[in-house]
């Protein structure tokens, strides 16, 4: 999803256009987790952008967006830029090099 929301809908209040972007972007999220993954992948990896444009969003984590979302319409723009890209990827394990003792007194 790479879309620009307007903030500002004639006849309606703004919070109400701020949760609709937010509704639809947990609509998204949720479809393209649903989509099956690669054999080789063990999750999708969402990249998310968010800014008043293309040219200054950077780059935040999933569970940011709607705080950046609001943030962008405190700041009395007009609009909202937001970018989440889905990739295949896989888990990394963690190596236990020394293993946990247990200590006894």
């Amino acid at each position: 999803m790479k879309k620009t929301f307007p903030l500002h809908v004639p006849g309606k209040e703004d919070l109400r256009v701020v949760e609709a972007i937010k509704q639809e972007i947990t609509k998204y999220v949720k479809r393209e987790k649903r989509k099956t993954l690669p054999p080789e992948a063990d999750f999708w990896y969402l990249n998310c952008k968010v800014g008043s444009d293309h040219e200054t969003a950077s780059l935040i984590q999933l569970p940011d967006v709607p705080k950046a979302v609001e943030a962008v319409a405190l700041a009395g723009g007009d609009k909202v830029y937001v970018e989440i890209l889905a990739s295949a990827g896989n888990r990394v394990k963690k190596s236990s090099a020394a293993p946990h003792h247990r200590r006894e007194s």
